[in-house]
């Protein structure tokens, strides 16, 4: 058993099962098939569940899942069986919770889509390579939101768009002198 809490995938599906964010830390899912096949089995197991006040907790394949309904769209972390079920239920709170935040409230598909760069850097500031490194979601919404370009900034804290930015900028003035 490791030292560390750790996370095996972080799955956000639409309310057909649909992917529109995940992010898998683990080998136990070696091909796409085999993921689709994991949330297919996930969701299918879940659906009927009133998951949409609190956090619920399952077991499948030898994992723990512990998954919210919001709208139309449904949250999933997933550890191994001898993962504590209130660490990955945090983790999934502050996911949940910094969407919320960075959504400005307004936690459905069609948002979610038009957000998915938030999203995916919400989920990369949570967990880097199964390890939990972020649960406050204040903390994550404040690290994703911060668009403002700061070319002083080294280019390991930017985000893609803002480093892109930062370079043009550093062409444009090589070019101009």
């Amino acid at each position: 058993m490791d030292l560390c809490p750790s996370v095996k995938n972080i799955l956000l599906l639409d309310s057909e099962g649909k992917r529109i964010a995940a992010k898998y830390y683990s080998d136990d899912w070696p091909t796409n098939t085999a993921k689709e096949a994991f949330e297919k089995t996930v969701f299918t197991k879940t659906q009927k569940t009133n998951a949409r006040t609190e956090v619920e907790i399952a077991m499948f394949e030898n994992n723990v899942v512990v998954y919210k309904f919001v709208q139309d769209l449904h949250f999933y972390v997933t550890g191994g069986e001898d993962e504590n079920e209130v660490i990955l239920s945090t983790v999934l709170q502050g996911f949940f919770d910094a969407i919320d935040i960075l959504l400005r409230g307004n936690v459905e598909k069609k948002e979610a889509l038009e957000n998915l760069d938030l999203i995916l850097l919400c989920i990369d500031e949570i967990v880097d390579g199964g390890i939990i490194l972020e649960t406050d979601a204040t903390t994550i919404a404040g690290k994703v939101a911060s668009h403002s370009i700061d070319s002083g900034a080294p280019l390991s804290e930017q985000t893609l768009s803002q480093a892109i930015a930062t370079a043009r900028e550093h062409l444009a003035r090589s070019l101009l002198k």
